[in-house]
């Protein structure tokens, strides 16, 4: 019963978006192209069968679960056009709002971000979430618009730009604010998804957040540095203060403190561990970016007329 339901939400999100796609192909050269990101189910199958209808539909299946990011580096890796937009299949992005986004490309944008407007989202998450673009863009020196989705239309000169950022731990929205080429807000209201339930659970969530953050800033170290300083001070200030007894002859005073002296401990070796916790996340992210390995791997491609060789820099695409 999920499989059947899975392929109804393929066989219905592509209704909607040929609604738009055929009227936007009376003037301009469309083609779709999805990505499967190593499902489980028959939806592979049901979009082959997607191509085999349409010459303007081309397929990349991803050999397993690469996660989101991954997978919209795969379409963006192969696309040829002009003009790329990218949404998600879930339905939760409005086909209809191409439309417009693509007015706006002619006005002169190169980036058309959207912006979810959603009006039942829990007040702590909505507070959480702008907090976190705050802080991103503070810290990051790179602006992220609060609320931006992976629905966006780029022009070409920006596709290529973020072919040559070829990091492991990617965050496209990070990297198309870091690109800085002209960018216009288009705010739309999500809606409800066309089935199934949000891959998006707080641990991918968290996930994507600490990528964000190690990936865009070195705060979080001159943080644990500022923090160490501080207590170098407070080891400074000890010390001038124990001092002080001596020099005035009242060291008898000086009563052995078990508890705060403990406490001390307890708070320095917590800023210790915090701060080599910072260092072996940053290590990490070298370590794993050194390996080069590939961001994705592709299993197979389905009436792609437009195959092209991969980057230079690795065997698949990263």
């Amino acid at each position: 019963m999920r499989e059947i339901k899975a392929l109804e939400l393929v066989a219905e999100f592509h209704r909607q978006l040929m609604e738009v796609v055929r009227r936007l192909r009376r003037e301009h050269d469309v083609r779709i192209q999805y990505v499967d990101d190593g499902s489980q189910d028959h939806t592979a199958a049901e979009l082959s069968k997607l191509a085999a209808d349409d010459a303007g539909v081309s397929i990349i299946e991803l050999s397993r679960n690469f996660g989101h990011q991954a997978a919209l580096t795969a379409g963006l890796d192969r696309a040829t056009g002009d003009v790329v937009v990218t949404l998600d299949g879930d339905g939760q992005h409005p086909p209809a709002l191409i439309v417009d986004m693509i007015d706006l490309y002619r006005a002169g944008y190169d980036v058309v971000l959207t912006q979810r407007v959603v009006a039942d989202v829990p007040r702590l998450k909505r507070w959480g979430s702008t907090a976190f673009y705050r802080v991103l863009s503070l810290i990051g020196n790179t602006h992220i618009t609060a609320g931006s989705a992976d629905y966006r239309l780029l022009s070409r000169p920006v596709l290529e730009a973020l072919r040559q950022m070829r990091e492991y731990h990617r965050f496209l929205r990070g990297m198309v604010a870091w690109a800085g080429y002209r960018t216009v807000v288009l705010p739309y209201h999500e809606r409800a998804r066309l089935g199934g339930r949000a891959k998006y659970s707080i641990g991918p969530m968290a996930r994507l957040a600490a990528d964000a953050m190690f990936s865009f800033s070195l705060v979080p170290l001159r943080l644990a540095l500022v923090v160490g300083m501080c207590f170098l001070v407070l080891a400074l200030a000890e010390a001038v203060y124990v001092m002080s007894f001596w020099l005035t002859g009242r060291q008898h005073l000086l009563v052995p403190g078990w508890a705060s002296l403990m406490f001390m401990l307890l708070i320095v070796g917590a800023a210790l561990m915090i701060a080599v916790g910072f260092v072996g996340v940053y290590v990490g992210y070298i370590f794993q970016e050194v390996k080069r390995r590939p961001v994705y791997l592709v299993r197979a491609t389905h009436h792609d007329p437009h195959e092209r060789r991969p980057p230079d820099d690795a065997s698949e695409p990263r």
